[in-house]
């Protein structure tokens, strides 16, 4: 799955949620809209509610790219 198929998926369900890396965070729909092309078409897991991490070239997880929380 890629990041982008994860970012539409999450900007469309009824609980928002904010999205964290290292610095802030941002909700979906904005990451969408700001991230480039080639970031967004990178292959990424989706750990619901705990985290999305990228999938390495070998087909292991690899770094956390966003952590999660929620608007409630």
């Amino acid at each position: 799955m890629s990041l982008r198929e994860i970012l539409e998926k999450l900007a469309t369900q009824p609980q928002p949620v904010i999205l964290y890396d290292s610095r802030q965070g941002w909700p979906p729909a904005e990451l969408l809209a700001d991230l480039s092309d080639r970031v967004l078409n990178r292959q990424a897991h989706l750990q619901p509610g705990m985290y999305i991490a990228e999938i390495n070239d070998a087909g292991y997880l690899g770094r956390i790219l966003y952590r999660f929380k929620s608007q409630a």
